[in-house]
């Protein structure tokens, strides 16, 4: 082609181009006059006095819902509390509560927070907050948030009646910064592998995650099992960081793209901490965004085993831009791919009721209990560089399916949970006898190893049902008594210990975490080829 043919279809490139810009500023422009006129039209005739304010924030939610279930509007009032769990933090006194017979009881004090250094106890029931009284006048959750929240340096006095203690006791706390922790559980599953459980991906996520790695690798760990069940997601940074952990350097682990923002990858680099070792990651249909990075770049390199159900399938990447009165809205600038290519994103053109109720059609159709109620088209199969197939088609589906034990789920456990039995009688339970409790058990291997459900305290939780209007049966109890039992002693752990001891004895009810230990400790790793040496 000679330079004049170039020079003349450069030009006439740049032509097109200037005038489809001037097209989308036109049409626009037009947009924006047509939503002006129809605002003076309303205020000028219309029968009722309006208020502009609602009707052009209901503007803007529609036009929101017409692109994608994840782009939003965030009203300033709503923005700081939306915020919170991904910052990893909010201002208040530091405490995990709980209303028991209408009383404010503190669970546990929160690691660093104000109530804590003051010496405030598990157990304390809080009485009166600001020399008004709370208890026995109807509290509720909402109410205590307002109550207790509040900016850092502002003073809350509130008294506080503790066990044993004849006189009610005056605490005035100076609100502060609490901490929001990502990391549920850290503990040793066997004295080869390691167990760790994030429950979302925030600011000061891969501070307590490295922590955690840490610690387990102090204890011995070698291999390690990531629980990434009913996490929602959070910030893409963070899942980027926490894949770089396992993955070598200049391996891929995420790219994004969109129709106004050009291909970018993220690769790991050379600072992973868990880059050799069996690495299992445990899924389900609440693990969304963040987490499908993750286990994502995961199984797309061969580098670890992904155990459970299909994932969610969020996989559109959201912005924030802010709004002149304050207010925010998140739009979707982007869509995650994993290595191989696969978009995380399942379908949504039937609109965002059904794309919400994705998880009822799963359990509808099959796919929760069966999988090979999931059907995947040729098209939506991809390869892993050694070979596996992997799935698209919208979230990640694990290389070892799990089905939902509904077994477990009676009638007595359904009505037990329905009711707050659970958590009501074990918080009784600890309050009446945690003086013996932590003399008889003053660590949580000697709680695991000795703490039985006998048939006294069956005898009393079963009384505790009864009081709450639960049918309980002999023949209820024989059906539901392996999870009746377990669920019993890993509350009580979590109100006598923390957390993380709740998951460390509720996982053995768990078939994905003890699928993960059986897969670690066997050969199935060498035999998909996976690199973990």
């Amino acid at each position: 082609m000679n330079l004049k043919k170039v020079i003349a279809l450069s030009t006439l490139s740049l032509i097109m181009t200037a005038a489809i810009a001037q097209e989308v500023d036109q049409s626009r422009a037009d947009g924006v006059r047509k939503l002006d006129m129809l605002l003076s039209v309303i205020n000028y005739a219309y029968v009722d006095e309006v208020k502009n304010e609602k009707l052009v924030e209901d503007a803007i939610v529609g036009m929101l819902e017409e692109l994608d279930p994840h782009s939003v509007y965030i009203p300033e009032r709503e923005l700081k509390a939306m915020n919170e769990p991904l910052e990893g933090n909010f201002e208040g006194i530091g405490i995990q509560f709980n209303i028991l017979k209408d009383t404010l009881m503190v669970v546990f004090p929160i690691q660093g927070g104000p109530s804590e250094k003051l010496g405030i106890m598990a157990g304390d029931k809080i009485l009166t907050i600001d020399g008004e009284n709370v208890a026995g006048v109807g509290l509720t959750n909402s109410m205590v948030r307002d109550k207790l929240r509040g900016k850092k340096g502002t003073t809350v006095d509130v008294e506080i009646r503790r066990r044993g203690e004849r006189s009610l006791i005056p605490f005035s706390i100076t609100r502060d910064k609490i901490p929001l922790y990502s990391v549920d559980a850290v503990y040793m599953a066997t004295p080869e592998i390691g167990y760790i459980k994030v429950n979302r991906f925030a600011r000061n996520t891969m501070e307590e995650f490295n922590k955690g790695i840490k610690e387990l690798k102090e204890q011995g760990a070698e291999h390690l099992i990531l629980d990434l069940r009913g996490n929602g997601g959070g910030y893409l940074q963070t899942a980027v960081l926490m894949a770089d952990e396992f993955l070598d350097q200049g391996k891929l682990i995420v790219y994004t793209e969109g129709d106004k923002q050009k291909k970018e990858e993220y690769k790991a680099t050379s600072r992973g901490e868990f880059e050799k070792g069996k690495v299992a990651i445990l899924i389900d249909e609440g693990s969304a965004s963040a987490s499908e990075i993750v286990s994502g770049a995961v199984q797309d390199s061969d580098r670890g085993m992904i155990i459970g159900r299909r994932s969610f399938g969020k996989g559109l990447v959201q912005k924030s831009f802010p709004l002149t009165d304050g207010s925010a809205i998140r739009l979707t600038t982007a869509r995650y791919y994993t290595p191989t290519g696969r978009s995380i994103q399942r379908p949504y053109d039937e609109g965002k009721d059904v794309y919400y109720k994705e998880i009822s059609r799963r359990y509808d159709a099959g796919e929760l209990v069966d999988r090979d109620s999931i059907a995947f088209p040729d098209s939506l199969k991809f390869y892993t560089p050694n070979g596996r197939m992997v799935y698209g088609g919208g979230g990640i589906m694990p290389d070892i399916f799990i089905p939902l034990d509904t077994n477990l789920n009676t009638d007595l456990n359904r009505s037990l949970t329905r009711r707050g039995v659970y958590n009501e009688f074990t918080l009784t339970y600890i309050d009446k006898n945690r003086k013996k409790l932590n003399k008889t058990y003053p660590e949580l291997k000697d709680f695991k190893a000795n703490f039985n459900i006998d048939e006294e305290l069956i005898g009393q939780f079963s009384a505790f049902a009864d009081k709450k209007n639960v049918e309980w049966t002999d023949e209820g109890y024989a059906e539901s008594k392996k999870l009746v039992d377990t669920q019993l002693k890993a509350l009580l752990a979590r109100n006598l210990f923390d957390t993380s001891a709740y998951f460390e004895i509720i996982n053995d009810l768990n078939d994905s975490y003890l699928e993960a230990i059986n897969v670690i400790q066997s050969d199935q790793f060498e035999k998909a080829k996976l690199e973990y040496e």
